[in-house]
């Protein structure tokens, strides 16, 4: 008997974008309303490098504060493929996000009327009986879990599909076999979002959109698949969130114990928000078929919508529901921005004290001066394995040295950038294939996107002009436009369609075309020299 709650209907009655009402109940729409004072939806995006907060004005439907958090990983200098956190830490960065959000806005926190949680995903927080952490929580860039990941692989339940170590299932695994004792303690199993939530509204439960990253959740009937839980072990379905809440629900209200730990106020509704990725198609306006997302990110991500789920039996594509009732297939590469970072720190642009060096702003000047496919020196971005394609094990590598190559480090620096490139590149190909209709725009979202340079790599390498939108923290305002709709009693996508997100005209770029077919060449030599290196590991 499955724990899981199936979301009860087909799809047309549930989430479907055909099924929405056109309508809107919100400030803008109220004939003759006026308020003395404004309302706020606060979205949170807790990612692997910090927390975001946005607050969206209901009346003015625009961002009127923001607020960050930044965090790292927990120390692990004799396992190098560990990736954790304490979950505890988050909790700190809503509440500190919070109250610079609430400074800018010039706000107090009763204004806030609604709240959502974008979140990363993949990972895997263990709860005992109490309801306490029983470790710190593994993220979905931790791949100790490799071996495991390979084993349930291997599974008939799992019909052939390759499962990363990124997913939340293996991690369960590595749990059960590396460290026995916690995995007895362990009740409950949450995604980091789904923990975030827990602390807010003492409630355990999840949505479509980010159980999809569990690894063993079937997009059609949008139930965990029992076969799949048990061919990973016999306990794991009794760990996971007995319900799986449709689109547009709320989640519980904020507790007094949440109120005191974050300043949010009592009793506030908490909508179901989504993962990262989710989030961030909600923020950029990707809710139908037919645009494209790059996120550049401490990982890689490719992402579009989907009227139909889409399955790859190869797992390049991550087969995952959107946080609207549709789907969102995924290319995720674990090495994007810690690529170009590592290039900056090694190279030597001046001394301690010139406050150029802690930024990318010289090696990208300088970079810009380095010709397309950098004379043939290719990084191979590997530094932390892969999961897509799936080589745990791999490594990076620079290629293609010559007497000279590295004499200006912006050359490595320009590499680092094509290769994270080159590796999302493969994903838009096999979307093609798998279905969806080739983008002539992407939308270039994460950290990376702030960069002039690497948005002109992403354009000629993809041949496809690149838009950013205005707001950068996409996920936490997909996030905030999600609460903003449960307080207006609507569909998110319904909300979206009625205050679409605003792009940066400034920041448009077109592929250049003189360009674009040395870049296919160069592509090309990169899937052929990674395949060489990695592809029988």
């Amino acid at each position: 008997m499955s724990y899981a709650r199936a979301l009860g209907a087909p799809r047309a009655v549930l989430g479907t974008r055909r099924a929405c009402p056109r309508r809107i109940v919100c400030a803008a729409a109220r004939a003759g309303a006026s308020t003395s004072s404004k309302n706020f939806a606060a979205g949170f995006d807790v990612g692997t490098q910090g927390t975001k907060c946005i607050l969206f004005d209901l009346d003015a439907h625009t961002v009127a504060g923001r607020g960050s958090y930044a965090y790292d990983l927990l120390p692990h200098p004799s396992r190098p493929n560990a990736a954790e956190q304490d979950p505890e830490t988050w909790m700190d960065g809503i509440r500190d996000t919070l109250k610079q959000a609430l400074r800018e806005a010039n706000a107090d926190a009763s204004a806030i009327v609604s709240v959502a949680v974008s979140g990363q995903q993949h990972g895997m927080v263990a709860l005992d009986a109490a309801g306490s952490v029983v470790r710190p929580a593994k993220l979905w860039c931790d791949t100790e879990s490799a071996p495991q990941a390979a084993s349930i692989s291997e599974s008939e339940a799992f019909g052939g599909w390759p499962m990363a170590a990124s997913f939340t299932a293996s991690k369960v695994a590595w749990m059960r076999d590396e460290e026995p004792e916690n995995f007895a303690r362990t009740e409950t199993v949450l995604l980091p979002r789904d923990y975030v939530n827990f602390r807010l509204t003492g409630a355990v439960a999840t949505e479509a959109g980010d159980a999809s990253g569990s690894g063993v959740f079937d997009l059609n009937t949008r139930m965990y698949d029992e076969s799949q839980c048990d061919a990973v072990d016999g306990r794991l379905l009794e760990m996971l969130p007995k319900d799986v809440l449709p689109p547009d629900s709320k989640v519980g209200v904020v507790t007094r114990d949440a109120a005191d730990r974050t300043g949010l106020p009592v009793g506030c509704p908490v909508a179901t928000g989504s993962g990262d990725n989710a989030c961030a198609a909600i923020g950029v306006g990707a809710t139908r078929p037919g645009r494209l997302v790059v996120s550049l990110g401490t990982s890689g991500t490719l992402f579009g919508a989907s009227d139909v789920p889409v399955f790859d039996v190869t797992g390049a594509i991550a087969p995952f529901c959107d946080a609207l009732g549709g789907y969102l297939p995924l290319l995720c590469t674990l090495n994007c921005t810690r690529v170009v970072e590592e290039a900056r720190a090694r190279a030597s642009y001046g001394t301690v004290e010139n406050a150029e060096q802690s930024s990318h702003a010289s090696p990208e000047k300088r970079a810009m001066f380095i010709p397309p496919g950098c004379e043939g020196v290719r990084f191979l971005p590997y530094l932390v394995g892969e999961r897509t394609p799936n080589w745990p094990e791999a490594t990076g590598a620079l290629l293609g040295l010559r007497p000279g190559s590295l004499q200006d480090p912006a050359t490595a620096y320009r590499a680092a950038m094509e290769g994270a490139t080159y590796a999302l590149r493969g994903g838009a190909s096999r979307l093609t294939e798998l279905g969806l209709a080739p983008a002539h725009e992407l939308v270039c979202v994460g950290g990376g996107s702030q960069s002039k340079l690497w948005r002109q790599i992403v354009a000629d390498v993809f041949d496809a002009a690149v838009v950013r939108p205005a707001e950068p923290e996409s996920a936490a305002l997909g996030a905030a436009k999600n609460a903003a709709a449960l307080a207006e009693k609507t569909a998110t996508i319904v909300y979206v369609d009625a205050f679409p997100p605003q792009f940066d005209p400034t920041r448009e770029t077109p592929a250049s075309r003189d360009v674009v077919s040395s870049y296919a060449s160069e592509y090309e030599r990169f899937v052929e020299q990674s395949r060489a290196l990695f592809g029988s590991r």
